[in-house]
């Protein structure tokens, strides 16, 4: 017997939905988001919208401003270094917190999502890279040690995604970031946790690192205070 879809409220049904526009490329930085076109949309009234809005705006995700309302929000070669940083921070701790949960089922799920992330990414189905690379990361951090760095996580999902700014995943990054996953697996198995916490880190710096060349290329730009109008997916 298949399990009832869970309720979600009005405003987390508008946060997925205005998240999805970001992730789908549909808006992007600078781009406004009207309570009007989301409330067309869902059918439902704009009050549960502003309370997503304001949710988003608060993790980054949108910026309100006056007079003109929400517009989707960029990234600037700081905060990609920022982000990047906390990413590796937040699951390194949750592997550490959580070194008791990575047994030989949850190890088997992890073989399971690098399969799939190589599979999709042979086929350059980049749609299926992001959501098994995301899911990869939930396995390190989904943990009942460490269910702050859980959310946190969530709530970083997509800041540094390609389909965010529009631009293509790089197949040689995300290759070389299927190999950094299986060295992160490699050192689980081997129970070295604090070696598989330092290989996050590496993991997330390298990304960010990538994603920081990306921008300066497509912009020509190396001051830190550069928005960055482009991105890649994540690591």
């Amino acid at each position: 017997m298949e399990k009832p879809e869970p309720f979600i409220t009005k405003t987390e049904m508008a946060r997925r939905h205005i998240q999805s526009m970001i992730l789908g490329g549909t808006v992007g930085p600078g781009d406004r988001i009207t309570t009007r076109e989301v409330s067309n949309a869902l059918g439902i009234s704009e009050t549960p919208i502003r309370e997503a809005i304001r949710s988003l705006a608060s993790e980054g995700w949108l910026d309100v401003q006056s007079h003109i309302g929400a517009v989707v929000q960029g990234l600037r070669i700081e905060q990609i270094r920022e982000i990047s940083a906390l990413r590796g921070s937040i699951c390194g701790l949750a592997i550490e917190l959580g070194a008791a949960n990575f047994t030989d089922t949850r190890l088997a799920q992890i073989d399971r999502n690098i399969t799939e992330y190589g599979e999709a990414l042979e086929a350059r189905d980049y749609q299926r890279v992001l959501e098994t690379n995301y899911d990869f990361h939930l396995l390190l951090c989904d943990n009942p040690q460490s269910p702050w760095c859980r959310r946190l996580l969530e709530n970083m999902h997509g800041l540094m995604s390609a389909q965010r700014h529009g631009i293509a995943p790089r197949h040689l990054r995300l290759t070389a970031a299927l190999e950094e996953h299986k060295r992160i697996r490699d050192m689980l198995r081997a129970a070295n946790f604090a070696g598989a916490a330092d290989m996050v880190k590496q993991h997330e710096k390298n990304t960010g690192d990538f994603l920081i060349k990306m921008i300066r290329e497509r912009s020509g730009a190396d001051g830190p205070d550069t928005p960055a109008a482009v991105t890649i997916a994540e690591g």
